[in-house]
This record gives structure tokens, sequence and C-alpha cells, in this order.
């Protein structure tokens, strides 16, 4: 009985092994796909910690446990490293994809929209995580590029504290964000870079590199986002490949030197005598005038003081601008995304649907001292998982931002006011040479939401940042805030 009720667990275990390391089954396979060295096809278990192969023909649909869909396009290969879903305590869910090489693109299942903090995807030079999301990525080993397809995503390159090793998203000055309302754009990270540049084209794009076949899935719509074809035209795609095969031109022309003359072509010419200049003693003229000549000075004329040129203006200080660039509800969107980038601005940080500039004009980062700011202005909107509950705007309320800048540390706070609710939300973390300042980790003791800024002024007089909070398992909260130095600090 005792060796009976053994092995009965101990089958039972192994059953719930067995089920744990799968993490999805494939739903559509085309030319040669492996996982290791076993040929996938239509129904096969895909398992996690297994490496998945696609030839030059090869296309895997794979449907994870979850409901969500991991593609691999021709030439790719990638690893489900862990796919543990928990649907009592999401909290305990933990999922992370790895690309090596190649095209792939996911889309979230509704254990991952449920826990987008314990969701990564790694390639060889970034992390990035989702904010309930669907996107297509390709890699090398030096370069990543990105696109939204609907939802959002955010980027780091491993330094600092976002290492490979990591679980979920990786916050901080180096974090970029792309959604799917930047219709037409890239993140692209290159190896050793710790932020990602937004791009509004690259022969590097994932739909270039490996376009996708005509029945790939659609998008689906989110609530800031329509349903969009993944498939980009054949033109697009043929022009953005030739851009790899051309060399760009050299903007410098080739310089054209004479021939030197060669020696003793010519015989050499006697110096030019020049006539004698012949003495005036009438007084030297200057801007119509006569200079006079001060007697015992041996005849030598005092020339008038020169005029100087009024000194240059101080360069102006550096200023920022934040917004929405996404219309919400009947909000329109509120800058230009595009524009401020062609136009020259520094891109700080992209939270959601929000962008924050800094323009390049002089700044002096205090060495010593603590000081205090106060909110002057902020924007707030909450985000329903549900796609039929449309976004809602809230308040910010009693605002705090302090600086210690002997310490390079910073520490802010507010309350958030959606009707009846009131959150308080808070975050501190550490402020660089430059006068940016982000959270260390979203984890750490003290942090409830991530927050990315800049200080600016002349001389630190004003702050912003955006910000980013889950309020619960379904809802999360995006916005801005402007702050100015609290008076006789």
């Amino acid at each position: 009985m005792i060796k009976r009720t053994i092995l009965c667990i101990g089958l039972w275990l192994a059953a719930g092994l067995a089920s744990a390391a799968e993490a999805g089954k494939v739903i559509f396979v085309a030319g040669e796909v492996r996982a290791e060295s076993r040929q996938l096809t239509l129904g096969a278990a895909v398992n996690e910690g297994e490496l998945l192969s696609t030839g030059a023909d090869g296309y895997v649909y794979i449907k994870t446990l979850d409901e969500g869909l991991f593609i691999l396009r021709p030439k790719t290969r990638a690893r489900i490293a862990t796919y543990q879903i928990d649907k009592v305590n999401p909290a305990n869910t933990r999922v992370k994809l790895e690309l090596l090489n190649g095209v792939a693109r996911t889309q979230s299942g509704k254990a991952v929209k449920l826990a987008r903090q314990n969701f990564r995807f790694n390639t060889p030079v970034a992390a990035i995580g989702v904010r309930g999301t669907d996107f297509t990525v390709f890699t090398d080993d030096q370069t990543s590029s990105v696109a939204v397809l609907s939802g959002g995503i955010t980027i780091s390159g491993f330094s600092g504290g976002c290492v490979r090793e990591g679980s979920g998203p990786c916050e901080g000055a180096a974090s970029r964000e792309l959604s799917a309302s930047q219709k037409g754009q890239l993140l692209q990270i290159r190896r050793g870079q710790a932020a990602a540049q937004l791009v509004t084209s690259s022969a590097l794009a994932p739909d270039v590199v490996a376009p996708p076949r005509a029945d790939e899935p659609l998008a689906k719509a989110t609530a800031n986002s329509a349903p969009q074809e993944v498939a980009v035209t054949p033109q697009k795609v043929a022009m953005l490949q030739e851009q790899v095969k051309t060399p760009p031109p050299t903007n410098n022309p080739p310089v054209s030197r004479p021939d030197p003359t060669p020696p003793d072509t010519a015989p050499a010419q006697p110096p030019e005598s020049k006539p004698e200049t012949p003495v005036d003693n009438k007084p030297p003229v200057v801007d119509n005038k006569p200079v006079p000549v001060e007697p015992g000075a041996g005849g030598t004329p005092q020339k008038p003081d020169p005029v100087l040129p009024p000194p240059p203006p101080p360069p102006p200080e550096r200023t920022f601008n934040w917004g929405r660039f996404a219309a919400i509800a009947d909000k329109p969107a509120q800058i230009d995304l595009a524009k401020k980038i062609n136009e020259g601005a520094t891109l700080i940080t992209q939270k959601g649907d929000y962008a924050l500039f800094r323009d390049n004009g002089e700044f002096n980062m205090p060495e010593r001292g603590s000081v205090g700011f106060e909110l002057k202005g902020g924007e707030a909107t909450i985000y329903s998982g549900n796609v039929t509950v449309k976004p809602v705007q809230a308040s910010l309320e009693n605002g705090k931002l302090n600086f210690d800048f002997d310490k390079r540390k910073f520490a802010t706070s507010f309350d958030l006011v959606n009707g009846q609710e009131r959150i308080n939300l808070h975050a501190g973390g550490s402020v660089a040479g430059d006068g940016r300042f982000a959270v260390d980790s979203l984890y750490a003791i003290g942090n409830n939401m991530a927050v990315d800024g800049v200080l600016g002024g002349r001389n630190a007089e004003e702050a912003a940042y955006l910000f980013r909070a889950n309020l619960s398992n379904d809802r999360t909260v995006q916005g801005g805030t402007s702050w100015g130095k609290v008076p006789g600090q």
C-alpha cells in the first residue's frame, strides 16, 4: 500500500513537471523548423528551454499556454526560456523569451497581460518589456530593431542595473518606450548603447529583413490603437533592402591637386624693385578726420582707441517640454513627436503616449545642497486592460519633489485623484551629472511607480518627469509633471 502510494505520488509529480515544461503548441509550420534536433510538426509541443531554429524557408506559429502567440520567421534562432503561468496568483507568473538572431513576433497572452512586470524578451544587446503588447523584433549580434503593432514596449541596453539574467522590464534613465500610436516608427539599439534611438525607417526593420507571410494573423486592436496589417508593401521592402546594398555617397568630393612645377624649368626672376615711398608731412587721416600728432613724440601720430563690439548675449538656458503625442478619448494630441525630433530636440524618455524633450541650452548642475520643488502642472491618464473601457484622465495633488545634490539622489510623491479614488504614488532614485534623474529599480523599497525626468533652467530651477504605475492587475496610469523650485531655496 505504501509503495503504491509513493508510486502514485511520483507519477503525479512527474506529470506535473512535464506539464510545467510545456510552453505551447505549434499551430502552423512551413519549411525547415526544428526544436533542438527534432523537426517540428503541426500540433507538436514546444518546451521551455528548447532552442528553436528556422531555415531559409521556415515559418512557425506557436500558441502559448495562455493563448498568446510566438512567431518565428526564416533564418531565426530563439528560445522560450521560461513560461510559468499561475492563474490563481498572477504575481507568480514568469515569462522570458530569447531571440538569438533573426525575426520574431510575440503577442501577449492572458497571463502576461496580468503580470507584465514579470515578462522579459532578451536579444543579444537589449532587454524588452511589454505593456500588453504585440510587437516584432529583428536582431543580430550587434543591432536590435523593434516595431510595435499594438500596445507598447520598453527597451533598454544591457548596462547599469539592466542585466541579461534579470526578469521583467528594465526601468531607468536608459529605458525608451514605443507605442502602436507611433505608426511607422522603430526603436533601434546597437551593442554597447544604453539607450535605443527612435527612427522612422531602417533597412534592419523586422518586416524588411523577413517579411511576414500573407496568412500571418493581424494585430489586435487595443484602447490606443486600431487594427493594422502586419505586412509592409513590396515596394517599401525593396527600397529599404536596396539601402543595405548601396553604400551612402560620401560628402567629401575628391581634391584635385596641381602637379608641382618641375625644378629649373623657368629662369629665376630678379626680385621686383619697389619705388621708394615719398615722405608725406601731412597729418594722417582716419575716418575722414585728421589725427593730431603730439609734440615730442618723434612725429608719431596717435590713433584713436578702437571701438569694441558689444559682448555677446549669454547662451539660452536649458528648457524642456513634455506632452501627449496621441489622442485620448475626446482630447487631441498635445505634441507632434516626429516634428520635435526633426527640430533637433533631445528625446529624454517616453512612457506610453507621453514624451519628454529637452532643448540644448546652458545648464549648471548643482554640486551641493538639498532643494525642494513644487508641482506646477501635470496630467495623468488611467488605462484599462479591457479594450472596451476608454482611458480616463485623473488629477494630481499634494506633489513633492526633493533633490539631495550631495548624494545625487531624489524623492518624489503625489496623490492620484480619480473621482472618489485617491492613490499615493511615490518613487526615488539617482541623479546623473547632466541633470537626468530616474528610479534605480521599480521594485526597490519605497517605489510604486517608474519615474524618468530632467532638471532644467540655467541652475536647476525647474524640473519635469514622466511616470507610469500599475494600479491593479488590469489598470495602469501614465502621465507627466512640471515642477518649479520652491521660492527662497
